[in-house]
């Protein structure tokens, strides 16, 4: 390492800086601003190369966390980036969108603030870019063997790029009008501006991966002609069925998904035109649940003028520091402030939702009570109800599972006890050729792991039609052991 005393000489974290919250919220940009490189490198040098790295035991993906580290430490940018494309394609998604399992393994984490490792991640990649230093890598040869990869995800785009440089032909069919999947609809531009994706499908462009859109497996083209007409198939269409909650007005104008308020936002500020629009603006807004959807709607509320916006939870509110039974180097549940909390709202924990209320079919309010705990259950408690005004309620819920769209009926390809997509340790359906990989195999996870099994599955995939492989399978499907759902 380039400073074996760097965590003793710089103890503070220093992480990156965000914009004003007032400048911010006039606009979709991305809310960090670039870290100045000199203190970059000293919270770079903070880490420790443990003799057994930790992070790793935390990153799906493997990431090579003290040899990147010490290299931007050493201003290696290019041989830094190199470490760092060795297990990760797309260190501009994770570094901005992943929640950092790694640095809650940081051994420096037991005594100290842990390094800032998912910075130093986002600087590497970015510094690439914009130095040229990310080229394309077509193969030197073609196989004939070609592979469909349904969604284009995080999952999806993984598998394809794997599989393309490997030598295969590759064609990834989406069924929105761009690529991307929730990377391009679901994600706000204020967590990960969308050019970002676009220079990395130019890189996969430039490899030799064919790119469908507007194509909607299981209804424009069945999953059993997609079968037929090519040697492998891989589902990577994430888990997108919504989690519900079916309580005494839910017929009401005014609850909805929170991935169709999130999906159309995202379309408008791409410059699309969403007719009779879901908008906040002028309006109380209430999110159900506490999560990164439910800060992504409280973000976009924000930005679109809402009158006021609370986040109901209906559990206890998280610790600050971690809890006992959550020792390092897990991923502890802790109370966190994302920068969209930083914009306002009011966050309430303990708050079941009993009711929708509304007059002439439009939500009025919301009628919540406290949430006790009775033989392990969370349940209302009676006497302690009350109204909150509401014109829109989002249900940030989670996800229940992939959408079936013909798959069990058009290839027999079998669901799991859990509602996803079965397979076995080589991420391969009860179907011959037909693979499942990331949240429509996994349920709802996070993009460091869709991107970790979509390496693996394109391993698997390579293995399965070529007899042998040279590709890295950086996890199984059934490696449950570093899950940090």
């Amino acid at each position: 390492m380039g400073d074996p005393r760097g965590f003793m000489k710089v103890r503070e974290r220093q992480t990156q800086p965000r914009r004003p919250v007032p400048v911010r919220i006039m606009d979709w940009k991305e809310v960090y601003e670039a870290q100045e490189k000199g203190v970059l490198k000293a919270q770079a040098g903070r880490c420790m190369d443990c003799g057994i790295p930790f992070c790793h035991q935390g990153c799906p993906l493997g990431n090579l966390i003290p040899e990147w580290n010490d290299l931007t430490y050493r201003d290696k940018g290019r041989e830094a980036i190199e470490r760092l494309h060795a297990t990760n394609n797309f260190p501009e998604f994770t570094g901005r969108l992943c929640p950092a399992p790694c640095e809650a393994s940081c051994v420096l984490g037991i005594n100290q603030p842990p390094v800032t490792i998912k910075q130093v991640e986002v600087s590497i990649i970015d510094e690439a870019f914009a130095e040229g230093w990310v080229e394309a890598h077509p193969p030197e040869r073609l196989t004939d063997r070609t592979i469909a990869v349904v969604g284009s995800g995080p999952a999806g785009l993984a598998v394809a790029q794997q599989l393309t440089r490997t030598g295969h032909t590759v064609a990834v069919y989406e069924r929105d009008d761009k690529i991307g999947g929730l990377l391009r609809y679901g994600i706000p531009d204020f967590k990960m501006e969308k050019h970002h994706l676009e220079r990395r499908l130019e890189q996969m462009r430039a490899e030799g991966t064919r790119f469908r859109t507007g194509v909607e497996v299981g209804r424009d083209i069945s999953w059993d002609q997609l079968r037929r007409r090519y040697d492998a198939v891989v589902v990577a269409t994430g888990a997108t069925i919504p989690r519900d909650l079916p309580i005494p007005g839910r017929e009401l104008e005014g609850v909805h998904f929170a991935m169709d308020y999130l999906v159309q936002a995202n379309r408008v500020s791409a410059g699309g035109v969403v007719e009779q629009q879901i908008d906040a603006e002028g309006k109380h807004v209430v999110i159900l649940g506490g999560g990164d959807t439910g800060a992504d709607c409280l973000g976009t509320a924000h930005r679109q003028r809402a009158a006021s916006v609370t986040t109901l939870a209906i559990g206890q509110q998280p610790p600050a520091d971690r809890a006992a039974h959550q020792p390092w180097p897990t991923f502890p549940t802790l109370f966190e402030v994302a920068s969209a909390h930083e914009e306002g709202g009011e966050r309430t924990y303990l708050a079941s939702t009993v009711e929708f209320v509304g007059e002439n079919g439009k939500l009025t309010a919301i009628r919540v009570a406290e949430t006790e705990f009775v033989e392990g259950r969370r349940v209302p408690k009676a006497g302690t109800e009350r109204n909150i005004p509401a014109d829109l309620v989002f249900l940030s819920l989670g996800f229940t599972g992939p959408e079936p769209a013909g798959i069990t009926e058009q290839v027999q390809a079998e669901f799991d006890e859990h509602g996803n997509i079965g397979r076995d340790g080589y991420y391969m359906t009860n179907t011959p050729g037909i693979f499942a990989a990331g949240d429509a195999g996994r349920g709802q996870s996070l993009i460091v792991w869709a991107i970790a099994e979509g390496r693996a599955c394109a391993a698997a995939v390579d293995q399965w039609l070529m007899g042998k492989t040279k590709l890295p399978a950086p996890v199984a499907p059934t490696d449950r052991a570093m899950a940090v759902l």
